[in-house]
């Protein structure tokens, strides 16, 4: 039986402990913002969510347990090109977690970090994804359980929405998502950065995009985060207005595409050099010969 006269479970001492651990965080720490992971269309069966949206941020210190740089695999050559597989530990104070993310006010359901939600890193411009979260470290000093230690990899774009109010991070969206560069004719509005151009396609399916570069010297329209109504695979058309704010002045005379995610992946190079070993007139490649 443990002795009656010591108690590691003193309300105050564990409060004086939680503060001097947030204190520690605040001067050894960064600032960086947490993106919650907004789930938009779960695939129940691989428990996946192509079409994420991280439409809000939240500015946090954390630590970055990794004192000599990114852990990981690092910098990964391969005959297919670069892969930067960086790895973080980023400690965050569960209390300073609670009033600045997961506060009553915010529309976060969870009680903590979530699998999957990012970590934006002002210091190197990095975007990080959670891949776990561990609570029980440091374990039960104090009868507490003072931080959550997030164990991250380096995110990997791929046309996620991300409209959180902050530049930096916003603009990956910009630069790297697949992008429709449409060439307007006839109209005199001015459009805006974040708004939404749509256009009405045959049979009354509406294809919009978000608006991320307007070049009024040479009107051409870019946008980004593409999609239809109908949930199905359209493009834009030429010889057809296009709408924003109400507008719809514009008539769409050009339509050109830019993937700038696969701009040094050598694919055109790759369908070149196949054509010179690969038959595609074949209809059936992996059944038997046709006979003439």
């Amino acid at each position: 039986m443990r002795n009656l006269y010591f108690s590691d479970t003193v309300r105050s001492e564990q409060n004086l402990y939680e503060d001097i651990v947030i204190e520690a965080l605040k001067m050894y720490g960064q600032d960086v913002y947490y993106l919650p992971r907004d789930i938009v269309g779960e695939d129940k069966i691989f428990g996946d969510d192509v079409p994420s949206r991280f439409n809000s941020s939240y500015k946090i210190e954390m630590y970055i347990e990794n004192i000599e740089g990114f852990e990981g695999e690092g910098d990964l050559f391969t005959r297919f090109g670069v892969e930067i597989r960086d790895e973080a530990t980023f400690v965050v104070a569960r209390k300073r977690w609670e009033q600045q993310i997961g506060r009553y006010d915010n529309e976060i359901t969870a009680i903590r970090p979530q699998e999957g939600d990012l970590i934006f890193l002002p210091l190197s411009q990095s975007l990080f994804e959670i891949m776990h979260v561990e609570h029980e470290q440091p374990f039960y000093q104090l009868a507490n359980l003072p931080t959550y230690k997030m164990r991250c990899t380096l995110f990997e774009y791929s046309s996620e929405d991300l409209d959180t109010g902050i530049s930096d991070i916003d603009d990956i969206q910009a630069k790297y998502d697949y992008r429709y560069e449409l060439t307007l004719s006839g109209g005199s509005y001015d459009f805006n950065i974040g708004e939404i151009a749509t256009q009405t396609l045959a049979g009354g399916v509406q294809i919009s995009g978000e608006i991320v570069k307007w070049s009024d010297s040479d009107n051409i329209l870019h946008l980004v985060g593409v999609g239809a109504d109908d949930g199905k695979y359209h493009t834009f058309i030429s010889n057809t207005s296009i709408a924003s704010e109400g507008d719809s002045s514009w008539t769409v005379t050009s339509v050109a595409e830019a993937n700038n995610i696969s701009a040094n992946e050598q694919n055109d190079d790759f369908s070149t050099e196949a054509l010179n070993f690969l038959d595609f007139t074949e209809d059936n490649p992996f059944g038997d010969p046709e006979n003439n």
